[in-house]
């Protein structure tokens, strides 16, 4: 920040909200300084006002230049305390949503509301839906429709977006993968079709080129990726498998 925005955020936290002459005797700066160091606080986010009045002043560059009938009317700054936009208890808050909205990335790739039903100590999604739009307007990570067939908005790390498009131009070999039900990969029932496999299930859960095949005992195969010799008898589960969509991604 600029030195006049310091000193303006250093009195708002040592004073709380002030209005704006009161701002320039206290920083002891001139007003066109104390303006462009409250705009430059407003657009980081750190401040805001109890009126919506001086915003739009900052905004409307004729207002800004002191021009209008609304100048006359009233005076840019008559109305209206500025003040830090974030206590330390919501900051505190914030810091943890985004380490929860960063471990469910790192665990799934792509997040959505309906993708979160296993996980039992989430916050709501409203609060997690504004961390993931606070994110993508960081550009730390991506929005767009990555998986079809879910209503709202989804969010995705960048590397997860090049390995959907990656693998959705693999063809099919017919490979079988193992995983355990209390894998975080038991989309069984939620993204992949069947019936949902708790995760205290005593089966393992046996995929075909994404695609649910069955699940077998714990005690029938082991968890190296081999498969019984039985499972080509084992009943296809026919449903389709949902298409990964990378390519409408914003």
């Amino acid at each position: 920040m600029s030195e006049g925005a310091r000193g303006v955020l250093l009195y708002l936290r040592q004073r709380g909200a002030s209005f704006f002459a009161d701002i320039v005797r206290g920083t002891k700066i001139i007003k066109a300084e104390a303006e462009n160091a409250l705009w430059e606080l407003v657009t980081a986010g750190i401040i805001t006002a109890d009126g919506f009045d001086n915003i739009r002043a900052m905004i409307d560059p004729r207002r800004r230049a002191g021009k209008g009938k609304m100048h006359s009317a009233r005076p840019r700054h008559s109305v209206g305390r500025w003040s830090i936009l974030h206590a330390g208890e919501v900051s505190e808050r914030e810091r943890t949503l985004e380490a929860t909205c960063w471990t469910l990335l790192g665990r799934y790739g792509v997040v959505f509301r309906d993708i979160l039903a296993r996980e039992s100590m989430v916050p709501r999604w409203r609060e997690l839906l504004i961390t993931y739009r606070r994110l993508e307007d960081r550009g730390q990570v991506r929005g767009g429709r990555f998986i079809s067939g879910f209503l709202g908005e989804q969010f995705a790390l960048p590397i997860a977006i090049e390995s959907l498009r990656a693998a959705s131009k693999q063809p099919t070999t017919g490979e079988v993968v193992m995983i355990s039900p209390a894998d975080p990969l038991n989309l069984v029932g939620i993204v992949i079709p069947g019936e949902r496999v708790p995760p205290t299930s005593l089966k393992n859960i046996l995929l075909r080129d994404g695609v649910l095949v069955a699940d077998e005992s714990r005690s029938t195969s082991s968890a190296t990726g081999t498969t019984p010799d039985s499972i080509d008898k084992l009943a296809v589960l026919r449903s389709p498998q949902r298409q990964l969509d990378a390519t409408s991604s914003s």
